[in-house]
């Protein structure tokens, strides 16, 4: 009797033991998964491959803009900063060839890069490509597609500013009002937080063959966490945002004349890293999607670029995407057909191995956001 009750207590405690070996493995296995996507229903978040990688860069990649050839739109030209001290503006095809001779080197510590098409230059008009150079404080601007200076050798911004990291300029994205005026607003390393961290400056002809700049207004809440770094201008609605790092991304006005309140503060929470890259997908003059940085997750989450229905500045999370791009800080995207690699438009995003990382856009948003109505 006693014999057969340690046979059932062994037995007992072999079938329970058996049972929790099965509940961890389970349990490992549940933790070893993707993610959920957010907003798709899909059950795991898949990495996106690049369709091309560009050519490296000697340093250190960080922004990306892209100049849509208005002839042949299959000949469009990614241009690339390398923010080294020594660094430059680098040139690639759509296939991430670099273009040796239109890239631009010797820029010291050039951050971010932004294009603007149409702009009023000595009785004709050019397309512009403008960085900025950190270490010397200024605007750096070249003609496109040769990638010629029309600068005068640079333009100076945040001048009598004397606080630490005040004038080492990071972000910048170009604003073209309805009567074709350009602007170029512009953020730094660090600056205040009383509203006043962005300076916004009016780009004209100086009447000798160069571009000029005018300060025209200072706004911009900064929570002071981190830095703000990645600026995106929605010409057609009037707006700019800017990522408020570890924060969230912030909602202005782009027009000086409409005030400097703030509109909206999004993607504020299911962040994992920094706020980064900002980029603009227009499926029209009114419709698209906000496309967001997620620095250290290697993601990117999508917004909806009109907003709610009612409620226009109420930008809600419709999609995160992981993609193959690593620590990706700056971004870009284009919604117009450019060839067969990318009939629905190109995303770019750098990555943190010198390169830039050329996606297509489809791929990024995905059928279901791009096919809802």
């Amino acid at each position: 009797m006693r014999m057969n009750f340690y046979r059932t207590i062994s037995f007992t405690i072999a079938i329970l033991l058996q049972a929790i070996l099965i509940s961890c493995k389970d349990l490992q296995h549940k933790i070893e998964q993707p993610l959920p996507a957010q907003g798709t229903g899909a059950k795991s978040v898949a990495v996106i491959k690049p369709l091309y990688v560009t050519d490296t860069v000697p340093s250190d990649t960080d922004d990306p803009a892209v100049w849509i050839n208005p002839q042949d739109p299959g000949k469009s030209l990614v241009i690339g900063t390398d923010k080294n001290e020594k660094g430059g503006l680098y040139v690639f095809d759509l296939k991430g060839k670099m273009d040796t001779t239109r890239s631009v080197r010797g820029l010291n510590r050039p951050n971010n890069v932004d294009i603007e098409y149409g702009f009023k230059l000595g009785g004709g008009m050019i397309d512009i490509a403008v960085a900025t150079e950190r270490y010397t404080h200024k605007l750096r601007i070249y003609s496109l597609p040769g990638m010629q200076p029309v600068d005068d050798g640079g333009i100076p911004v945040f001048v009598g500013e004397t606080q630490p990291g005040y004038r080492e300029l990071m972000g910048i994205a170009l604003y073209k009002n309805r009567h074709g005026q350009v602007y170029a607003i512009v953020g730094r390393k660090t600056g205040p937080t009383d509203g006043s961290y962005l300076w916004q400056y009016l780009l004209e002809d100086d009447g000798k063959g160069h571009i000029k700049a005018t300060l025209m207004r200072k706004f911009g809440k900064y929570s002071g966490k981190h830095e703000i770094e990645s600026i995106a201008v929605d010409d057609e609605l009037g707006y700019v945002y800017y990522s408020d790092e570890g924060t969230g991304v912030r909602k202005y006005y782009a027009g000086t004349e409409n005030g400097n309140s703030e509109l909206a503060l999004f993607a504020d929470s299911g962040f994992a890293g920094d706020h980064e890259g900002i980029s603009i997908y227009k499926t029209s003059d009114s419709t698209g999607f906000i496309l967001v940085s997620d620095q250290q997750a290697n993601q990117f989450h999508i917004f909806r670029r009109e907003g709610d229905p009612l409620e226009p500045h109420r930008h809600k999370l419709l999609r995160v995407v992981k993609v193959s791009a690593n620590e990706s800080d700056g971004s870009e995207t284009v919604s117009i057909g450019l060839n067969k690699d990318f009939p629905k438009g190109i995303f770019v995003a750098m990555s943190d191995n010198k390169t830039f990382h050329f996606y297509r856009a489809e791929t990024i948003l995905g059928d279901s956001l791009l096919t809802k109505k």
